[in-house]
């Protein structure tokens, strides 16, 4: 995707923004892409907002849709940007950090791409320098899982949410179907992978309540200043699911930066994540639950991965990013492993579905 706002799209995107927010002008400053996110294209922006209820400078994210070479790769996860702002906006409205929304465009006459607007927020998001400290931040971690809570407490009836599709079987059993689609042949030729999902498809549980998940909330995916929590970001997966599918992902290795004896997130134990989760969402925490949705999560994060490398290798978006993403499938293979040997059951017994997890698993497969 070349550059979005130029000499010749800037007054189109000026007077669209002029009309979108009731302002008798608007002229923006471009201030380059923001590092993160793999799949969308983000610019900083500073708006300059004359007139109307929004009058005064602000430092704002353009958010794009995906370029050709994310959907040539198969990544149908994510949803449109018009579907990506109805979800943020039902979010900032539940009281949940998300940056507060501006506008929305789906356009392609104004800069050639669907594409919203956000306010910009403050914070360090780099997973390994957010784990770094050296006591356990419980306290971000309780926080975490209340403002998960929160959105939680949305679902397919909230309204401005009617766009977003439900699954169609149920969320773990549509999520083992998607993971196949996007692994190909992958799926019947690597062995960790096909034994992987059919471990999700006989220990898949029964449809439950559904919730409005962000599908991608880790440690690497918020933003902290001060110790404490200023946004959270990157809600291009966002749909309806099994509200434990967050926490499993939460959860995951894969998002500790190698602060494994951390079990959410990196920054403390799960209990502080989970307190945090029960204040506010109105549910309990379910374990057993929680130790599938971390399966999956391995599965889901393989077949990511896969698709990273595909886009590079096809030569339509050559990337050393997306190149050595692609290059993480054995090290996620082996946590799937590890995490599945931790729980005691096979992908042959589903009478061990109700084995109860360990609390300890991940200290005894780290050692």
């Amino acid at each position: 995707m070349g550059a979005l706002i130029d000499g010749e799209s800037r007054p189109r995107l000026e007077s669209w923004l002029a009309g979108a927010t009731g302002a008798t002008r608007v002229s923006v400053a471009d201030e380059g892409t923001l590092g993160g996110g793999a799949i969308s294209l983000n610019l900083a922006v500073t708006l300059d907002i004359d007139g109307g209820p929004q009058a005064g400078r602000h430092a704002c994210v353009l958010r794009a849709q995906p370029g050709a070479g994310a959907a040539a790769s198969g990544m149908k996860a994510s949803i449109s940007k018009a579907q990506e702002f109805a979800v943020l906006r039902a979010a900032f409205g539940a009281g949940v950090a998300a940056p507060e929304p501006i506008a929305a465009c789906g356009d392609p006459a104004v800069l050639g791409a669907d594409f919203y607007i956000m306010r910009r927020a403050e914070g360090v998001g780099a997973g390994h320098k957010v784990v770094k400290a050296d006591q356990p931040q419980r306290g971000l971690a309780r926080e975490l899982g209340r403002q998960l809570g929160r959105l939680h407490k949305a679902g397919p009836d909230t309204p401005g949410l009617e766009s977003l599709p439900v699954p169609a079987v149920s969320p773990a059993l549509d999520c083992v179907h998607a993971y196949r689609d996007w692994l190909g042949d992958l799926a019947l030729r690597d062995a960790v992978l096909a034994w992987g999902l059919r471990w999700l498809e006989i220990h898949a549980p029964p449809p439950g309540e559904l919730a409005l998940c962000h599908r991608d909330y880790r440690t690497g995916n918020y933003l902290v200043k001060d110790g404490g929590l200023t946004a959270i970001l990157d809600w291009e997966f966002a749909g309806f699911s099994d509200p434990m599918e967050d926490l499993g992902w939460f959860c995951a290795r894969s998002w500790r930066f190698g602060r494994h004896d951390r079990e959410a997130g990196g920054l403390a134990g799960r209990e502080d994540l989970y307190a945090g989760y029960e204040e506010t969402s109105g549910r309990r925490v379910d374990p057993q639950a929680v130790a599938y949705w971390e399966t999956a999560a391995y599965m889901r994060w393989a077949a990511i991965a896969v698709l990273q490398g595909r886009r590079h290798t096809s030569g339509e978006e050559p990337s050393l990013e997306l190149a050595l993403t692609g290059r993480m499938l054995p090290e996620i293979e082996l946590d799937l492993l590890r995490h599945i040997h931790s729980l005691g059951l096979t992908a042959s017994s589903p009478a061990a579905a109700d084995a109860e997890p360990s609390g300890d698993a991940d200290e005894e497969r780290v050692a």
